[in-house]
């Protein structure tokens, strides 16, 4: 039961159909536009009714600009280890550094003969394995002088000539499941690749364990290794079992996974358009902001033994500028300032919790949490900051949706589809997934331990809803700037509005639940 802090990855597992090829490279562009990370493709070559997977992966490399792409996995008795190599290398050259290599020792072993491969025990397929990855390695090491020798048992290559050398560190990612495929991830591999739909319960913390005991052995760190899983589901507007159920039950159960097995990558194979959808836009912005609350609580530093009482001032006059005592977070203030002429709500009317005991002393362990609730809000404002800057950089003509690419590739929530309208639906999607966190889980905690805080939290739902009303109106907006070019005004209208609502939101929320966070030690 491990977490090995990898940053979280996400991706999608297509399927390359040969009697829609258009379709399969369609949902590839589509994965990379929704904001996930990577795409992948399964390699059998003897399935007549797939597209060749290298052959695919080279045509969608030219279609995209910035997810990275692998096989899931190469079929390697089938693959020769050194002509793959040099088409590894050229694919991440010719990409920019955006290829991985997923590696299997084989399956279907009467499908691989009859297309002139050589079956192979279990036994020996790992012999196999861990001699193409050596010739794999040294073809791409060119700094090492001499050709390339490895007289294998089962691959010989006698003075081959080194390079290309891929554009980057290209990962080799292992189809692993048994004990001896385990060990050999451990000793010289880059990532485990298992399907959760092959796994029994327990298989990942056991398979963990044989990797980072081979790891260790071969005096390597654990963390060296990336977990990846393929998974598979049915989104639903109820739970009906694992990774069946609502996005925010998605995001649940993969943040356990990331949590206590230690999975850093998350592949969805599906070909449907929304699933990939729901799992860029909903379910994985939901599993990094649980997964790094939980990390962040983890690596709070403990208190120290009997620390010295620092007693908080008597009397503060706003919440909002509580900086001293032994209460450090800030909350982040309403400067005051709005953009629109339309008030969604009145501000005069919200309730405010109990005052803070001013004797009261909080431990870093305990303000933790709404120092990470300030971070999250932060993301949320700088994110809105760019889309008002990006607006007005497209209504003043300066620049256009391509121009735009690289700017909306800097930002963190990396949603992008390289459009205007398509990020600031995304960032709505986002918006809405934090909400939906907050009223299933973090407020129900705060109401059972302390009830003073019922009226506070019924308000701050309330404006949930408020500011999924102003969302929608965004998305009409959104329509209205596809459609027509005066269509920006109507966008710049509803960007005004959402941002006074959100704005104003956050900093009513940070006032009033920063401290009993630490107080009353939610995580």
């Amino acid at each position: 039961m491990s977490d090995y802090g990898q940053d979280l990855v996400f991706g999608s597992f297509v399927t390359p159909s040969a009697d829609n090829p258009g379709r399969a490279v369609g949902v590839a562009v589509l994965a990379e536009q929704v904001g996930l990370d990577l795409v992948t493709f399964q390699d059998h070559p003897y399935q007549s009714a797939f597209l060749d997977t290298w052959t695919l992966l080279s045509f969608v490399a030219a279609r995209t600009n910035r997810v990275h792409l692998a096989a899931n996995v190469t079929n390697l008795p089938l693959r020769p280890p050194a002509v793959l190599a040099r088409s590894v290398a050229s694919l991440d050259l010719l990409s920019g550094g955006r290829v991985s290599l997923g590696l299997g020792a084989g399956a279907f072993w009467d499908a691989i003969e009859a297309m002139g491969g050589r079956r192979l025990t279990p036994g020996q397929g790992v012999r196999a394995l861990e001699e193409a990855i050596e010739i794999v390695r040294q073809l791409w090491d060119v700094e090492t002088r001499g050709g390339v020798r490895v007289d294998g048992e089962f691959y010989r290559v006698v003075g081959a000539k080194r390079g290309p050398a891929p554009a980057h560190a290209v990962p080799i990612w292992l189809g692993a499941y048994k004990p001896r495929m385990l060990q050999l991830t451990g000793r010289r591999a880059d990532g485990w690749l298992p399907t959760l739909g092959y796994l029994q319960p327990g298989d990942l913390t056991k398979g963990n364990a044989i990797i980072d005991d081979a790891a260790q052995q071969a005096g390597r760190s654990p963390q060296d290794v990336r977990r990846l899983l393929n998974i598979a589901g049915e989104f639903s507007t109820v739970g009906r079992g694992p990774l069946n159920g609502p996005a925010e039950q998605w995001a649940e159960e993969l943040a356990e996974l990331a949590l206590e097995e230690g999975v850093g990558t998350f592949i969805l194979g599906s070909d449907d358009p929304d699933d990939l959808r729901r799992f860029a836009g909903e379910v994985a912005p939901a599993v990094r902001e649980l997964v790094a609350a939980e990390r962040d609580r983890d690596a709070a530093p403990e208190p120290e033994p009997e620390p010295e009482p620092v007693a908080a001032p008597p009397a503060r006059a706003s919440r909002a500028t509580a900086t001293g005592g032994a209460f450090a977070v800030v909350p982040t203030p309403d400067d005051g300032v709005r953009r629109s002429e339309q008030q969604v709500w009145d501000e005069s009317a919200r309730p405010t919790g109990p005052a803070p005991d001013p004797e009261r002393t909080y431990t870093p362990q305990e303000q933790a949490t709404g120092a990470h609730l300030v971070q999250i809000h932060d993301g949320l404002r700088a994110e809105l900051a760019q889309i008002h800057d990006l607006i007005e950089q497209v209504a003043a003509g300066e620049i256009d949706a391509g121009a735009a690419r690289s700017h909306i590739n800097t930002m963190t929530m990396r949603q992008n589809r390289w459009t205007l309208g398509v990020y600031c639906e995304s960032y709505c999607r986002i918006v809405t997934t934090h909400h939906t966190i907050e009223d299933q889980s973090l407020f129900p905690r705060l109401r059972a331990r302390d009830p003073r805080l019922g009226p506070v939290v019924d308000r701050l739902e309330q404006e949930h809803h408020v500011i999924h009303d102003v969302l929608e109106g965004v998305d009409r907006a959104l329509v209205a700037y596809v459609g027509s070019p005066d269509g920006i005004a109507e966008l710049r209208a509803a960007v005004d509005l959402l941002t006074d609502a959100l704005l104003s939101h956050l900093s009513y929320e940070e006032r009033e639940l920063v401290e009993p966070l630490a107080r009353l030690g939610i995580a």
